[in-house]
C-alpha cells in the first residue's frame, strides 16, 4: 500500500490546477476572481495539502463557502490526501515547499498494520478536518436554535452517552455543521484521548467505495467502528445509495451496541428524508432529534455583530448591519458571506464601510434575495414550456425529449439559485453533482452554437426572473 505521506511534485501541482478549474466552474467567474484567484498551493505537510491566502478575511470566506468542497475535490484527485490546511500570508518561498514528515508517516504505517493509533496523529487528523472558528464560543444562540445548541452542548460535555444518536436537522446555512464542529472541539479539549471522527456522508460513501475497490473493507470497518464519537454531516446524501446505507446501518448498530456516541445532521428530519431504508430511518430517530429553524431578525443581527467584533480594524456601522439583517433572511451562510464581502472590499480598497458602498457591492445578492427563485419553480416552468410532466424532471428516462429539458432546468437552477451542484442534483431525482455539471456544460455548448436554442433558454430565464 502506498505511503500516506504526500510528496510535493508535478503531479500534485497538476491536481491543484484541476481542483482550481472545478471550483471556477462550480462557483462562477465573479466569485472565483474575488475570492479564489488569490488561493495558492503552498506545499504539503504529511498527508495534508497546505494552501495559502493573503488575508484572514479571504480565509474565512473560503472556509465557510467552499471549504468542504475544496476538501472533497482534493480527495477525489489524490486518495492520499486526508486534510486541507489554509494559512494566511504571502508564500515565503517562490516555489511550493516540500515538507515530508517521516515520524508521522511511520506512525501512519503502524496504524494501518492494525496497532493502536497514536493519539497525536489522530488529534492532528481531527484538527485538519475541523474549522477553528466553529466552536460553541462563536455560536450565537437565539430562539430558533437554542434547543439544538443545548443538546449539542450536553453531548459534548457528557462522560457517558447522552442521546444516541443526536440528529440535528435544518436548512442550508443554519448552523448544523457549526454545532458538529463545536462538539468535536469540546470533546477534544475535555478528553484528548477520546477518538472522534467527523466527515460528510459524501466522504463516507467515497471511502466505502474505495475500500470495496481495493478490497480493504476490513480496514474501513475497523476505522469507523473503533471510534468513541462518530459524526456524519448531511446524511441525506446517501439517500438512494443502497449499498452505502447498508454499511452505515451496520456501522451505526456496532457503535450503539458498544455505547459509543453518534451525531448526525441532515436537511430534513429522519421521517422526511426520501430514499432512506425504513430500518435506517427508524435508527436515526432513536435518540434525540433537534431541529434548527431559520434565524429571526434579532439572531441575524447578533450573528453579524459577533462576526464584526472579530475585525476591529474595519468598523462596520450598525445601520449597515441592520440593513443586512433585514435584507438577507435566507440563511446564515449567505448573511456571513455578505459581511465577508463588505469587509474584504474595505480592506482591499482602503475605504470605510458605508450603507451606500454595501448596497452597491451586494446588489447582485440583494436582487436575488428580493426575488428568490426555487428549483421547483424552475422545473415547473421548464416542464410547461416543453410540454413534459414534472415527474420527468426526476425520472431516469434518457430520451432526448426528456433529457434536454431536464438539462435546461439544471442550467437555470445553477444560474438563478444559490444552491450547490449536489443540492441541485438531489432535486433532480438524487443525481450526482457531476451529472448536473455535465448538463450545465451541455446547455452552454448548445447555446453557443445554436442561436435559436439560446433564445429559447434566455426566454425561460426572463420569464422566471419577471
Amino acid at each position: 500500500m502506498a505511503s500516506e505521506t504526500l510528496k510535493m511534485d508535478r503531479d500534485v501541482e497538476d491536481q491543484w490546477k484541476r481542483v482550481r478549474g472545478r471550483l471556477r466552474a462550480e462557483l462562477g467567474e465573479a466569485a472565483f476572481k474575488t475570492w479564489l484567484r488569490p488561493l495558492s498551493l503552498d506545499g504539503v505537510s504529511g498527508s495534508d495539502v497546505v494552501m495559502r491566502v493573503p488575508s484572514g478575511n479571504m480565509k474565512d470566506w473560503v472556509m465557510s463557502r467552499c471549504g468542504g468542497r475544496l476538501h472533497d475535490l482534493w480527495c477525489g484527485e489524490n486518495r492520499e490526501v486526508t486534510g486541507i490546511v489554509i494559512r494566511v500570508g504571502r508564500p515565503q518561498r517562490p516555489a511550493p515547499r516540500r515538507e515530508v514528515a517521516p515520524a508521522r508517516r511511520d506512525l501512519d504505517m503502524i496504524r494501518r498494520d492494525g496497532d493502536a493509533p497514536d493519539a497525536a496523529v489522530e488529534a492532528d487528523r481531527l484538527a485538519a478536518s475541523l474549522d477553528p472558528r466553529l466552536t460553541f464560543e462563536n455560536f450565537v444562540v437565539g430562539k430558533t436554535n437554542e434547543f439544538a445548541h443545548a443538546a449539542a452542548q450536553r453531548v459534548a460535555a457528557a462522560d457517558s452517552v447522552a442521546f444516541n444518536p443526536l440528529f440535528l436537522y435544518g436548512g442550508v446555512g443554519l448552523g448544523k455543521t457549526h454545532l458538529m464542529h463545536a462538539i468535536a472541539w469540546r470533546v477534544r479539549a475535555r478528553k484528548p484521548g477520546r477518538s472522534v471522527l467527523y466527515m460528510s456522508a459524501e466522504k463516507f460513501m467515497y471511502k466505502f467505495i474505495r475500500a470495496l475497490r481495493y478490497k480493504d473493507t476490513m480496514a474501513f470497518k475497523d476505522q469507523f467502528r473503533a471510534v468513541d464519537v462518530l459524526m456524519i454531516d448531511d446524511i441525506q446524501f446517501i439517500a438512494g445509495k443502497d449499498t452505502t446505507q447498508e454499511e452505515f446501518f451496520h456501522t451505526f448498530n456496532a457503535l450503539v451496541d458498544r455505547n459509543r456516541q453518534v451525531v448526525i445532521s441532515g436537511d430534513r428530519s429522519p421521517s422526511d428524508i426520501d430514499g432512506i431504508e425504513e430500518r435506517l430511518r427508524s435508527r436515526l430517530g432513536w435518540g434525540l432529534v433537534a431541529d434548527i429553524h431559520p434565524a429571526d431578525y434579532e439572531l441575524r443581527l447578533g450573528i453579524l455583530e459577533a462576526k464584526a467584533d472579530r475585525f476591529p480594524d474595519v468598523p462596520v456601522p450598525r445601520r449597515v448591519m441592520e440593513f443586512l439583517a433585514h435584507k438577507i433572511a435566507s440563511n446564515v451562510r449567505e448573511l456571513e458571506g455578505a459581511l465577508n464581502r463588505v469587509l474584504a472590499h474595505a480592506q482591499l480598497v482602503g475605504r470605510p464601510v458605508t450603507l451606500d458602498s454595501a448596497q452597491d457591492l451586494l446588489r447582485d445578492l440583494l436582487r436575488a434575495q428580493d426575488r428568490r427563485i426555487t428549483i421547483e419553480e424552475i422545473q415547473k416552468k421548464v416542464a410547461e414550456h416543453f410540454k413534459i410532466r414534472m415527474a420527468d424532471m426526476v425520472s431516469s428516462r434518457k430520451q432526448r425529449a426528456i433529457a434536454r429539458p431536464r438539462q435546461i432546468a439544471m442550467y437555470l437552477a445553477k444560474r438563478l439559485t444559490s444552491r450547490s451542484l449536489p443540492e441541485i442534483g438531489r432535486k433532480f431525482g438524487g443525481r450526482d453533482h457531476t451529472t448536473v455539471m455535465h448538463g450545465v456544460r451541455k446547455v452552454e455548448e448548445l447555446m453557443a452554437g445554436d442561436p435559436a436554442f439560446a433564445e429559447d433558454v434566455e426566454l425561460l430565464e426572463r420569464m422566471l426572473e419577471s
